[in-house]
Formats: structure tokens, C-alpha cells, sequence
């Protein structure tokens, strides 16, 4: 009997237990339970504050994650500068003037040997015994070989330009004149003046230097001029540098000064920039007159062609891609522009000769005015395994370009300076 009653009392408890946590129940569950004795005892579930809400319902409550939530981080959006530092080698920033004027002797011996063998070719007795035709094809081998030349020098006052050859003034603008103002005929502070503009501004839609964006959808509203340049875009191949530096599209002029890169500047930056302008004039000018028109095209004009095509390939692929973006004021930040950037692959030695230019191009970006070429490779390196370690190595816009003469052709013939409306980030 005492054994029946124990299970009775417990029986009991159960369903009072039951009962009270009716409140905490969905009451959409229904049960009727068997219990001892054959007693049926209904057990519906009921509550005041549920049922739960569901479907469209849910969304009405569900809270919206804002973009600024700090738990939700979008892998999407490049890291801040600052973050970025943090991955690259502390040596990333060293700028050792030694070796920079190493590179520099370097190139400039190239340079100087071969143009000097050209100009022997050109002056000698058997190339003159030539019919022209064999002429030209007897020295453009030694012209694509000497613009090449020319071209390694170009990026090493690429560093000069933005201060990175050393952390002295004096050397800088010493290295710069000689490379850009002397050897490859381009002012230097003219070009370092817009070129720095560019950095700032980079895949801007409109605030961009040395790239001219236009939006391929409003192509009938774009004036009669640049609608001619787009349509004899494949002609201006071999020019397009020199209309850069002497017509000053689309930045302004670096040998007359006007146009927008001089808007505000003070005389003194002017006659500065002047000084440049006189170098390369007196320069060219020396050669023309010792040399003769013919062998001065012949010697150094045709080679300077080369170094010119060398630059606009190089730069025009740096910031074009298929699935490239430019930014707004509404949308524009650095690191957004940066990342845009492509880092194309020439081949090993090409990249090496060009200083890396080509393949360490998005950490230039980043860094302008602190990181020198010949520690582009190892901080290229170390941003790839940082962006990867915090998901994001997809930022990186990489490309194997070896093919890359018929890539230029290829792509300024399709695109030109023209974005799809669907490739500007307005919001």
C-alpha cells in the first residue's frame, strides 16, 4: 500500500510540474498524456506572450545590421592603411641611398653603352652603304634594346619623383633630372608635380591624373575632339607620350605650363618646373645639333618611341582590368583606389630589369613616398600572406601578362580610356 501511495504522490507532482510551465510553452503544442489508473487528463498549453512570430511577422522584428555594426566585418572592403603597415617587413621602409644609386649607375651605363654602340652603327661606313630600307631594319633591334634601356631609367626617376632614391632633397632631384630631364627627355618636376596627383586620386572618376576616364554609356555626349581620338585611338599608339607631356591632355602641359595641374601653383613652383623644362630642351637640343637630324632621330628619337610605348603600356595596364572600378566623392576612399591597382606579371627578368614596376605596383600605390623598388618584391610577398590571413586575398587583382604587346593592343583598342556605367561605385 505504501509503495502504491509513493506513486500515486508522484504522479501527481508530475502533472502539477506539467501545468506550470504552461507559460513557457508554444501553445500551438497539444499533448494528452496516459497516466496511471487509465486517467486521460488533457494537457493544452497555453501562454500570454507567445506564440512565436514567423514569416513576415519575424522580419518586422528582426533587427538590421547597420554597415558600422563592429561585429560584422566586410571582407570586401580593403583594410586602412594603417592595418596594411602593419603587414610589411619593417625593412619595406628602409630607403638606402647606396643601393638606389647602384640601380641608378647601373641603368645609366646601360644607357650609355647601348645608344653609344647604335650611334657607332649609324655613323659607320657600311650602314650608310646601305640601302634605307636595310638601314632600318639593321638597327631596330639595337633602337628596341636601347628604348628598354631607357625605359629601366624612367622608373628610376619613378623612385627620384617620389622621393624614394634617398632621404635627401638634393639627391633626389640630382637623380631625377639626370634619368627623366637628360636621359629619357621628360621635365622631372612637371611630371613628378602631375604624377603625385595621380597617386592621390587614383580610379577616381574625375579627380584622377595621367588616366582620363570616360563612361562608355555617355560615348554620343563626349565633345567632337575626343570622339576623333577615340575613334583613331589604335594610330596615337606611338604618340600618345608626347601629346602627354607637350599638349598636356589630359592634365596640362609639363613643357608649356596650363591646364589643370598648374591651377593655384606659385611662381616658384613654376620656375622650378622651368629649370626641368630647360634640361630636357638643352639636352635634346646638343644631340640634334652634333648629330644631324637623321642620325638624331635615327639614335635617340626612334629609341625614345620605344621608352614611350614601354611607359603607356606599363601604366595604361596597371589600371585597367575587366572587372576594375572608379569611385566617386561619395564613395572615393585611398585604399579603394589603391586596390584597384593590377599587378601584372611580365616575366621574371622583366619585372626585375623594370624595377618591379609591373608586379609590385599595388604596394607603390599604397606607400608612394616610402617604400623604393627594390623592396617591392618581399613587401608584395608579405601583404599577400596578410590579406589572406584575414580572408581578403581576393583584393589583390594579379595577372599574368606575358604576352604583353598584343594585351595593349588589345585592350586600348576594346576599352580606350571607357568604363561601363555599372564598373563607377556612385553609392
Amino acid at each position: 500500500m505504501m509503495l502504491l501511495a509513493r506513486k500515486s504522490l508522484f504522479a501527481a507532482l508530475a502533472l502539477l510540474a506539467i501545468s506550470q510551465s504552461s507559460a513557457f510553452t508554444p501553445s500551438s503544442f497539444t499533448q494528452r498524456n496516459t497516466v496511471a489508473f487509465d486517467l486521460r487528463i488533457d494537457t493544452t498549453i497555453k501562454s500570454s506572450v507567445l506564440p512565436f512570430p514567423t514569416g513576415e511577422k519575424l522580419k518586422d522584428i528582426q533587427p538590421t545590421l547597420g554597415k558600422d555594426d563592429l561585429y560584422v566585418e566586410n571582407i570586401n572592403e580593403p583594410p586602412r592603411a594603417g592595418t596594411l603597415m602593419k603587414m610589411l617587413p619593417k625593412d619595406t621602409w628602409n630607403i638606402d641611398t647606396p643601393t638606389s644609386l647602384f640601380y641608378f649607375g647601373v641603368d645609366f651605363a646601360a644607357v650609355a653603352a647601348t645608344m653609344g654602340f647604335l650611334n657607332v652603327v649609324v655613323t659607320s661606313d657600311n650602314y650608310h652603304s646601305l640601302p634605307i630600307w636595310l638601314q632600318g631594319l639593321s638597327v631596330a633591334p639595337l633602337q628596341v634594346l636601347t628604348g628598354f634601356a631607357m625605359w629601366c631609367m624612367w622608373c628610376i626617376g619613378h623612385d627620384a619623383g617620389h622621393s624614394t632614391v634617398s632621404k635627401n632633397k638634393s639627391i633626389n632631384r640630382v637623380v631625377g633630372e639626370i634619368a627623366h630631364s637628360v636621359i629619357c627627355l621628360t621635365p622631372f618636376v612637371p611630371w613628378a608635380t602631375s604624377h603625385r596627383k595621380h597617386h592621390l586620386g587614383h580610379n577616381h572618376l574625375e579627380r584622377d591624373y595621367s588616366h582620363q576616364w570616360y563612361i562608355r554609356e555617355e560615348n554620343e555626349d563626349v565633345h567632337p575632339v575626343i570622339k576623333f581620338a577615340q575613334e583613331t585611338r589604335l594610330l596615337q599608339l606611338p604618340i600618345l607620350y608626347f601629346a602627354y607631356l607637350f599638349l598636356g591632355i589630359p592634365d596640362g602641359g609639363h613643357v608649356l605650363f596650363y591646364g589643370r595641374m598648374w591651377e593655384g601653383a606659385s611662381m616658384k613652383k613654376k620656375r622650378d618646373a622651368a629649370l626641368s623644362v630647360i634640361v630636357s630642351f638643352a639636352t635634346a637640343g646638343s644631340f640634334w645639333y652634333n648629330m644631324g637630324t637623321a642620325d638624331f632621330a635615327v639614335v635617340c628619337m626612334a629609341p625614345w618611341c620605344v621608352m614611350s610605348f614601354w611607359l603607356f603600356m606599363v601604366t595604361y595596364l596597371q589600371h585597367h582590368s575587366e572587372d576594375g572600378k572608379v569611385y566617386t566623392d561619395d564613395t572615393f576612399t585611398f585604399e579603394r583606389g589603391a586596390f584597384e591597382t593590377v599587378d601584372r606579371n611580365y616575366g621574371k627578368w622583366i619585372n626585375r630589369l623594370s624595377h618591379h614596376m609591373m608586379d609590385g605596383h599595388l604596394v607603390h600605390h599604397l606607400f608612394f613616398e616610402r617604400v623604393p623598388h627594390y623592396r617591392l618584391e618581399e613587401a608584395t610577398k608579405a601583404l599577400d600572406k596578410g590579406l589572406a590571413e584575414r580572408d581578403q586575398g581576393h583584393l589583390h587583382k594579379k595577372i599574368d601578362t606575358p604576352n604583353f604587346t598584343q594585351e595593349i593592343i588589345k585592350q586600348f583598342d576594346e576599352n580606350w580610356f571607357f568604363v561601363d556605367e555599372k564598373q563607377v561605385v556612385r553609392e
